[in-house]
């Protein structure tokens, strides 16, 4: 359903897993990376962290999708490198929301 909805705006690409979704960054180099905390393979945390410690996916904006709730989660994606955390269910306006302003951020801190 987000892949549908986003490719309206973004130019999206999507990966089955964590160490597939690292593998598709690195050839890509997206401006932007939306991912789940919970996957197979390496869960978010770990993808994200990856993500920041290589130079070439390092500048993406990263939106967290997540169904767990609290500080503690968010606090940890937050250390693990993710620019936002949006709750799950959302609707796919508001993901596109939160990827656009994300965007916007990553803008302003590189002006």
């Amino acid at each position: 359903m987000y892949v549908e909805f986003l490719s309206g705006a973004f130019e999206v690409l999507q990966a089955a897993d964590g160490n597939e979704g690292l593998a598709i960054a690195r050839r890509h180099k997206p401006d932007a990376v939306v991912t789940d905390l919970s996957m197979p393979g390496i869960d978010g945390f770990e993808f994200v962290a990856r993500l920041r410690r290589d130079p070439g996916t390092s500048g993406a904006a990263v939106v967290c999708l997540s169904g767990f709730s609290g500080a503690s989660h968010e606090e940890r994606a937050r250390k693990a490198g993710v620019d936002r955390v949006v709750e799950k269910p959302c609707l796919p306006d508001q993901l596109a929301q939160a990827i656009f302003e994300t965007l916007e951020l990553h803008r302003q801190r590189e002006a």
